[in-house]
C-alpha cells in the first residue's frame, strides 16, 4: 500500500502523507516515495501550487522509531544524507510555492517539513515540538538553520532546547505560521490559499520564491543585483506582457508560464 497520496485540482498539487495510524511517521519507504513525489510535481507544468498535509490527527510524527529498531538500521548521518536532506533541498529549490496544511502534531522532521514550506496554514488543533533532546538526538533535516529565519533566535532556541510543543495559537503569535482555521476548514482553506498562488504568474512565482530564498544569505547589495536579474527575466516574459495587456483591458490575466 502506498503511504502518500497524490491529488491534482485547479492546478494544485495535493500530497498527503498516508499512514495514519501511525501518525504519518516517516519511515524508508515513505521518505522515498515523497521526494519522487515532490520531483513529479516539480516537472509537471500543470501544476502550479502545491499543498502538503497529513491524513488523519496527526501531520507528521517525524522518524518512525520502530523502523529505527530493525536490525542494521542506516547510521544516522547517512540517513539524514540519503534521505531526509534531499526532501528539505527539493521543498526550497522547487520554483513552486508549498503550502503546509497542518492538521495535528508536526514532531521531529515533520515540524522540519513545515519549516521548509513557503506559507504554513495550521488548523486550531495543530501543534509543533521538536522534542529531539528527549531521545538524545539534535534538530535536523533543516530545522537549525530555517526554524530562526521564521521566528527569531531567541524563540528558534527556545523551542529546539526546551522542546514543549507550541500550539497552532502560539505558532501564529510569533510567526511560525501565517493562518490558523478551524480543523474541519484546513483542507478547503488551503487549497483556495494555493489555488490564489496557482492563478499568478508561474514564471513570477518563481523567481519571487528565488529571490526570497537567496536573500537569507545575501548582502544587500548582491540582493539588490540579484532583483534586477530576475526582473530583467520576467520582464522579458509573455507573462508579463499579458499580465500588462490584462490590466490595460480590464480583465483576468491569462498566464501561461513562458
Amino acid at each position: 500500500m502506498p503511504d502518500l497520496r497524490l491529488e491534482v485540482a485547479d492546478a494544485v498539487a495535493t500530497i498527503t502523507l498516508d499512514r495514519p495510524d501511525a501518525l504519518n511517521a516517516l519511515t524508508i519507504a515513505l521518505k522515498e516515495e515523497l521526494l519522487a513525489t515532490l520531483e513529479t510535481v516539480a516537472g509537471d507544468r500543470a501544476v502550479r501550487a502545491v499543498v502538503l498535509t497529513g491524513a488523519g490527527r496527526a501531520f507528521c510524527a517525524g522518524q518512525d522509531l520502530r523502523e529505527r529498531l530493525q536490525p542494521d538500521p542506516t547510521p544516522l548521518a547517512d540517513e539524514l544524507r540519503l534521505r531526509y536532506n534531499p526532501i528539505v533541498r527539493t521543498m526550497r529549490a522547487i520554483e513552486k510555492p508549498i503550502v503546509g496544511a497542518i492538521n495535528g502534531v508536526a514532531a521531529g522532521a515533520g515540524a522540519s517539513l513545515v519549516f521548509a514550506c513557503d506559507l504554513r496554514i495550521a488548523a486550531e488543533t495543530a501543534s509543533f515540538v521538536l522534542a529531539f533532546g528527549r531521545i538524545g538526538l539534535v534538530p535536523d533535516t533543516g530545522a537549525t538553520w530555517l526554524l530562526p529565519r521564521l521566528v527569531g533566535a531567541a524563540r528558534a532556541a527556545e523551542i529546539a532546547l526546551i522542546g514543549d510543543a507550541v500550539g497552532a495559537a502560539a505558532a501564529l503569535e510569533i510567526g511560525l505560521v501565517n493562518r490558523v482555521v478551524p480543523a474541519e476548514t484546513l483542507a478547503e482553506e488551503a487549497h483556495a490559499l494555493a489555488a490564489r498562488l496557482a492563478d499568478g504568474s508561474p514564471r513570477a512565482t518563481a523567481l519571487t520564491k528565488r529571490a526570497l530564498d537567496r536573500s537569507w544569505s545575501a548582502s544587500f547589495d548582491d540582493q539588490l543585483e540579484l532583483e534586477a536579474e530576475l526582473q530583467g527575466e520576467a520582464g522579458a516574459s509573455a507573462d508579463h506582457a499579458e499580465g500588462v495587456a490584462a490590466f490595460i483591458e480590464k480583465r483576468p490575466p491569462r498566464f501561461t508560464g513562458d
